[in-house]
Order: C-alpha cells, then sequence, then structure tokens
C-alpha cells in the first residue's frame, strides 16, 4: 500500500521531469527514506519530493543519486 502512495506521489509531484523519468527501480531506491523520514506527508503537489529533498543530508547514496539525476532532466 505505502508502495502505490509513493507512487502515486512521485508521478503527481510538481517536478513534472522527475515524474516522468522515474522507474520503478528509482522509486525502490527511495522508499526506505520515505519510510523513514516522509511518511506523515500527505502526497500530491510535490509535498514528497520537497520532504526527500529537506532530508538530503540523510538520505541513502542510491535516493540522493535518483534525486540529483531528476533534478538534471
Amino acid at each position: 500500500m505505502l508502495r502505490i502512495i509513493l507512487t502515486a506521489a512521485l508521478l503527481s509531484a510538481s517536478s513534472a521531469a522527475l515524474a516522468q523519468q522515474l522507474t520503478a527501480a528509482q522509486r525502490d531506491a527511495c522508499m526506505g527514506d520515505y519510510q523513514k523520514y516522509c511518511k506523515d506527508v500527505t502526497p500530491g503537489g510535490g509535498r514528497i519530493i520537497a520532504c526527500l529533498a529537506k532530508e538530503s543530508d540523510r538520505l541513502t547514496p542510491a535516493c540522493k543519486k535518483v534525486l540529483g539525476e531528476a533534478e538534471k532532466k
């Protein structure tokens, strides 16, 4: 269920490039960080992406890489 929520949130994020380019593997890279730091954030409007960005110093290297690559596009 949480995976579906995260997927939906990422796909509806305000950053269109991020939402359009994420693969299932990339979403999975951030799932643990989402559960640890952003699970209480209401999906939509880019709030989860903003939460993850706010926690960027604490994210796993895999999630940092995904978010960094998405921002470049």
